[in-house]
This record gives C-alpha cells, sequence and structure tokens, in this order.
C-alpha cells in the first residue's frame, strides 16, 4: 500500500522582490533562500513528481520576516490542496487583529520561530503572558502552533503544552533531537518526557533523518523507538524543501529507507495522516 504523502513542512521564496521584497527576520536571510530557492510553480511540479498530495506551506521568516503575503497568496491559488502556517509578532499590541488578518488569508498554523541557522535567541518570549491571548484564541479555533526551538527550550514547550492543552503543538525537525549515544538516547530525555503531553506533535524532517542515519544503531533503531514514546499518531512528515539539498522526491525516498523497520500503519500516520490531525483543512 503506498500511504498518501501530505508534506507539512516545505517553503517557497519568489522571484518577484519588488511585489514581496526580502525582509528577513533579525536582518539576516538564510542561506538556503539565495543559493536553492524555489517558487510556488517549483513545488507544486516537485509535488506532482513526488506523488505529494498536500502540502501545510511554512513561511521562510529568514526570507521575509513576518509578511506572510507570498505563501497567502499562493494558497489562495489552491485552497482545497494547501494551507499556510505563518508568523508574525505575538508580542505586539495588535497582535490578535494580525492573527484575524492572515486566518482570513489562508492561516491554517501560527509558527513560533525562536531562531534557526541566521539568529538564535533563549526564546523566552514563548512564555511571556502577552502571547497568551493568540493561544487562547487558538484553543478555540483548534488552530495548530508549531515552535521552532533547540533542546534548551524543551522545558518552554512543557510549560505550554500544560498551560494549553488544547492547542496542538508541533515541534520542528523533531525538537532537535541529540542521538550521537545512541539507543536508548538518554540525551533526548526532556525530548521523550513531552511524550506526557497528549497535545505535543513532532516533525520528522530530512535533519531528523540525517542525524538518524549517522547515529548508533542508524535509523532502524531510531524510528520505531520514537514511535513507541510517541506513537505515529503524534509524528508527522515534512520535507523542509528546498532548505534540506535535493529535489522533494530524494527528500521522500530517504525517509521510505528511514521508516523501512516501522509497520505500514505507522508509516501512514507519519507520511499523512498525523498531518490531517494537525491541519484538518487538509483532511478533506
Amino acid at each position: 500500500m503506498t500511504p498518501e504523502i501530505i508534506d507539512i513542512h516545505p517553503h517557497i521564496i519568489s522571484t518577484d522582490t519588488d511585489r514581496y521584497p526580502i525582509a528577513p527576520q533579525h536582518g539576516h536571510r538564510s542561506k538556503w533562500s539565495t543559493k536553492r530557492p524555489a517558487t510556488f510553480e517549483q513545488l507544486v511540479s516537485e509535488m506532482d513528481e513526488a506523488g505529494v498530495a498536500k502540502a501545510a506551506i511554512v513561511h521562510s521568516s529568514t526570507t521575509y520576516g513576518h509578511n506572510n503575503a507570498y505563501v497567502a497568496d499562493c494558497v489562495a491559488r489552491q485552497p482545497n490542496r494547501f494551507a499556510g502556517v505563518y508568523s508574525f509578532d505575538l508580542l505586539a499590541p495588535d497582535a490578535l487583529e494580525t492573527m484575524e488578518y492572515w486566518r482570513a488569508r489562508g492561516m491554517g498554523g501560527i509558527r513560533l520561530f525562536t531562531g534557526g541557522a541566521t539568529h538564535q535567541t533563549d526564546g523566552s518570549w514563548l512564555v511571556n503572558p502577552a502571547t497568551f491571548p493568540v493561544w487562547e484564541r487558538c484553543a478555540e479555533l483548534g488552530m495548530t502552533m508549531v515552535i521552532q526551538t533547540t533542546p534548551a527550550g524543551l522545558d518552554m514547550v512543557a510549560e505550554l503544552a500544560e498551560r494549553f492543552p488544547k492547542v496542538r503543538i508541533a515541534l520542528d525537525h523533531c525538537g532537535r533531537p541529540v542521538l550521537e549515544d545512541g539507543p536508548p538516547y538518554t540525551a533526548c530525555q526532556k525530548l521523550f518526557e513531552l511524550a506526557r503531553f497528549d497535545n505535543v506533535y513532532l516533525k520528522i524532517t530530512p535533519k531528523t533523518f540525517d542525524l538518524a542515519q549517522a547515529a548508533p544503531g542508524g535509523a532502524e533503531a531510531f524510528f520505531p523507538h520514537l514511535v513507541s514514546v510517541f506513537g505515529a499518531d503524534h509524528l508527522a512528515f515534512g520535507s523542509n524543501y528546498p532548505a534540506s539539498e535535493g529535489n522533494l522526491k530524494n527528500l521522500i525516498d530517504q525517509g521510505h529507507a528511514c521508516f523501512t523497520s516501522l509497520s505500514e500503519d505507522e508509516r501512514v500516520w507519519i507520511w499523512g495522516r498525523t498531518a490531517k490531525t494537525l491541519y484538518p483543512m487538509l483532511a478533506d
């Protein structure tokens, strides 16, 4: 059985810098967005070639800051196939109004970006009470929050998961696990402890594939262990295309190779079924 594939972590970059000006968060543009940019049209072509049914496109904060217009305009072109995961300033006085503006323009999830390749903060603003009204609105709407953070931020993720049990939280890049010690992955204790929260989900991306394949025991040891801790229904695939090198089909092929030790049902959840829980608009 070939599972339905839904990609919950591709990015797109426009070639039209007049309509969509480059204005990266913190002033540092990501290298991949200059070396390997992919337009919406390229993403659609790659998805068709790779057999990807639908996608939740993640806005690139390291290219456009809080201006989600390019993803929003593209989602509007094929709303039955795409949802958008947008970023905005949750600390701003008008955050709720901004949230409603982007929600009307195809926002299916919110991404909280504490840093990455271009800039890293301690992420302490994640638990600033000023952001809580947006979380409360997400609970009302059933909207997913996506958090990009390092292992240092996992305590804050736990705090948010406990405070807002009705909000689904998806961690980018599987929470960036430390796997060098191999099974039973003792360095991942804080990450694995998040499994006690039913509202915490993990995105498995090529960054996760690379870490697992390089670790003692390889992917055939790590992914069954991850499933045993979180359950396949709390794991979802995201390509990180084109930030991760290679075409979309090759990134998916890497995933197939990494998931060979999982059951068919577990693979079905990771490749697409969990995505429908995180983004119900992609379930229709």
